[in-house]
């Protein structure tokens, strides 16, 4: 039995399919629909916890620490979501096998909830078993994607198996740091180097191949240049200079890796022709998520000269990359997938500013320590319109039924 994740094959009969929930609510018929929801709406809750934790004393975190509770719940809390999000929905058009949808998909929402519950209060549980409670998740995505992949014998995806097992290792070396050392600086790294990778290669597949086809159908004769040896050279360079950031964060060797990682994918950005889609926000805001990781690299090699502080370039990979690729991602397909037309609204491009914006304020913090609670405050308050403004617009499309043709 496979508690409907595969096939249930037996000698006597066929492999019997699993299907897409026809009953239970329309949130649990596609991975995409509960999991960018709970994106949003803890990508809210967690700026709050965290505003009012550093405004107003609130004890969140307990045992764990607040501000580990905060690094490990934006890394591992609502990135996780927004990944499984996209990996329930990608992996059925990889594979050609129907989604994980139904009671299934509200087990791993169960999980996923019990691992954000457990942290915020550590304390009810105990600190280990909070931590071992959590790091379920994403081993848990790991073996449904294995499952999945290697059924459908879609071979060339497994790379996107290796980052999920990796960022199930580094979610536990996380715990492991903080219950050991109190902090967990190297695991962070590790977990942001995850993501950033992973954002190198699904948009290196994802960003040009939508704006070819935008491009092409506006008659456009210019059209981004096909995967080839130079972005193999700027992935195994991007890869390198990642895991030097992570075990050498200040050495002039990490320095000039990551310039050089920052101007390979600039050009690389640069051959995608993002320039020729401001008229689609919904298509630039993949783009400008892709930007922020030949900023970050050039924010990692001034941090690794001691010319701006470390949690400065931290975030402009965090909430510009990571953030800024996993929400131009989530509002596209929650367009797609519910039928509606892959053009931004106006509330949607106003949140793709507004996220933007808290992106290039919050490394500024650092950088002008006069004005950091105000330019924390005014990063925060982009941050909450950006995601209010997706509750606001997708909201009602996750949770309803996908829009009938015609």
């Amino acid at each position: 039995m496979n508690f409907g994740l595969g096939n249930v094959v037996s000698k006597a009969r066929k492999p019997v399919p699993r299907g897409i929930a026809r009953s239970g609510p329309p949130v649990l018929s596609y991975g995409f629909r509960p999991f960018f929801l709970l994106a949003g709406i803890f990508a809210i809750a967690a700026m709050v916890g965290w505003i009012g934790a550093l405004t107003a004393g609130w004890e969140i975190g307990g045992d764990y620490g607040m501000l580990n509770w905060h690094a490990h719940e934006m890394l591992f809390g609502y990135t996780s979501a927004a990944l499984a999000g996209y990996m329930l929905t990608a992996i059925p058009n990889w594979t050609g096998r129907l989604p994980v949808s139904g009671l299934p998909l509200l087990g791993l929402v169960a999980v996923w909830l019990a691992g954000r519950l457990v942290m915020a209060v550590p304390g009810v549980i105990g600190l280990p078993l909070s931590m071992l409670a959590e790091a379920c998740f994403l081993p848990l995505m790991a073996a449904i994607a294995a499952i999945e992949i290697i059924a459908g014998k879609n071979w060339k995806n497994l790379k996107i198996l290796a980052g999920l097992s990796a960022l199930s290792l580094v979610n536990i070396a996380f715990h492991v740091s903080v219950a050991f050392n109190g902090a967990a600086l190297e695991a962070s790294r590790a977990g942001v180097a995850i993501y950033v990778m992973l954002i190198a290669v699904v948009g290196g597949r994802i960003v040009p191949s939508f704006t070819r086809n935008w491009l092409a159908k506006a008659g456009s004769s210019r059209l981004p240049a096909p995967f080839g040896r130079f972005d193999v050279v700027a992935m195994v360079w991007l890869l390198v200079t990642l895991a030097l950031w992570v075990a050498f964060p200040e050495t002039i060797v990490t320095a000039c890796a990551a310039v050089g990682a920052a101007f390979l994918h600039a050009v690389r950005l640069a051959r995608w022709h993002g320039r020729r889609t401001v008229d689609e926000p919904l298509l630039l805001a993949l783009h400008v998520g892709y930007a922020f990781i030949p900023l970050g690299m050039l924010s990692v090699a001034l941090a690794s000269l001691g010319w701006i502080a470390n949690a400065s370039a931290l975030h402009v990979l965090t909430v510009g990359a990571i953030a800024g690729m996993t929400f131009a991602v989530m509002t596209r397909a929650s367009l797609g997938h519910t039928a509606r037309a892959l053009t931004a609204s106006p509330r949607t491009s106003v949140a793709y500013l507004a996220l933007t914006l808290s992106a290039v304020l919050r490394p500024f913090a650092e950088l002008i320590p006069s004005q950091y609670h105000l330019l924390l405050s005014l990063s925060g308050a982009c941050w909450l319109i950006a995601f209010g403004l997706f509750i606001l617009e997708f909201g009602p499309m996750l949770v309803s039924p996908r829009l009938k043709a015609g």
